[in-house]
């Protein structure tokens, strides 16, 4: 078991036959993810084939109608969504309704009431969401004959298996920090998402990976606006005994203007970049002001402590 989700778990892939779906599931089945269906009401009963797609051979994909129906014939644990975000609640609590376990929300642009909605949904179904607006979660296999999971546009092949865990609300600084860390390795990448309600929070993520025996030490990424990264570090601070590292983006943003991503603002002086660096530098989480410098602070902490 890694992060959320077991080695080669079946995965469906709602809106698979988008533009989108079809593209990253393609690389989702070549980064060797167990892919046993799309759904889509409109396509149901097409089979899809994607070239070369798993281990050079084709790979032929069936389209279900529903997600209790794809469910149903091949017992599927999680789904990656591409639905456009007017159609994104109705996929989502559909998949919440069926019984899938793990839903990854790629989709940006969905409106906060609906993420509410489903969200607020899924913890009482007893439902994991990733996102959404986030580039997904990422496991890498944790033995040689094990495949993992690249669930979403995390791109493959940047890391292998490591001791390293990593938390994001940033889709590209999650992938330099893969790279920034690449010869160290990673058991796992989780992009959280930055809209103002996401279904995994950066604390959740802390905790997840604490509970992860193969984790020894994790980067968080977090950016300006809200607080997610102060109630982070209080965690951290009161049940983590790993070590964390983190970097904020946005230290040069302007109060009151939008950067990116639909949480990312700066409201009444708080949610600054500084505001959230001394909240971690106050509880030992070292944070750096750059990504090169974030990794080397890694380096020195896994060094100092022999990991």
């Amino acid at each position: 078991m890694t992060l959320f989700i077991e080695d080669g778990a079946p995965v469906i892939v709602q809106g698979m036959t988008g533009h989108q779906g079809m593209t990253h599931t393609a690389r989702m089945l070549k980064a060797g993810t167990n892919i046993v269906g799309g759904v889509n009401a409109r396509k149901a009963g097409l089979d899809v084939t994607f070239p070369e797609a798993k281990n050079g051979e084709d790979a032929t994909i069936h389209v279900f109608a529903n997600c209790s129906e794809a469910i149903e014939a091949t017992g599927a644990k999680a789904s990656v969504v591409f639905v456009p975000p007017r159609f994104a609640k109705d996929a989502v609590v559909e998949a919440i309704e069926a019984g899938i376990e793990l839903i990854v929300v790629i989709t940006e642009g969905i409106p906060v009431a609906d993420s509410a909605y489903f969200v607020e949904l899924a913890l009482r179904k007893g439902v994991r969401i990733v996102g959404p607006n986030c580039p997904g979660l990422l496991t890498l296999p944790s033995s040689k004959d094990a495949k993992g999971c690249n669930l979403g546009i995390i791109p493959d092949g940047i890391v292998s298996r490591g001791p390293l865990g990593l938390v994001s609300k940033s889709g590209t600084l999650t992938y330099q920090l893969m790279g920034e860390l690449s010869d160290i390795g990673f058991t796992a990448c989780l992009g959280a998402g930055g809209d103002p309600i996401v279904g995994t929070t950066l604390q959740e993520a802390l905790e997840a990976f604490e509970n992860d025996e193969a984790t020894k030490a994790v980067v968080m990424i977090g950016e300006i606006g809200g607080s997610a990264e102060q109630d982070a570090a209080k965690w951290a601070s009161e049940h983590m005994i790993k070590p964390v590292v983190a970097y904020i983006a946005g230290f040069t943003a302007p109060e009151g203007k939008q950067m990116g991503h639909a949480g990312a603002i700066v409201s009444g002086g708080k949610g600054t970049a500084q505001d959230k660096k001394e909240a971690l530098e106050a509880v030992g989480i070292r944070v750096g002001r750059t990504p090169g410098q974030t990794a080397e602070i890694m380096r020195e902490v896994l060094a100092s402590q022999s990991l």
